[in-house]
């Protein structure tokens, strides 16, 4: 039998309520490699800096499971 939008939508606002913890940790450990992507690049040293500077300051911002479901159901209903 077929789940209904409101089914699928807390289905998947529960996987994300169960993995939001590692999240961050993922964010985290991805900025060297963001940093080291970017220095690999053809710009030059201030731009290459600023960007760095930019990832160092970054805030890592937790996604809203109630959130997402909302938006999740509304856009699956246009």
């Amino acid at each position: 039998m077929a789940r209904s939008r409101s089914e699928m939508a807390a289905k998947g606002r529960a996987a994300l309520a169960d993995k939001a913890s590692g999240l961050k940790a993922s964010w985290e450990a991805a900025r060297p490699r963001m940093k080291a992507g970017y220095a690999s690049l053809d710009f030059g040293p201030r731009r290459k800096a600023a960007y760095a500077a930019g990832i160092d300051r970054a805030v890592y911002n937790a996604p809203d499971p109630a959130k997402w479901e909302a938006n999740w159901t509304a856009k699956m209903g246009e």
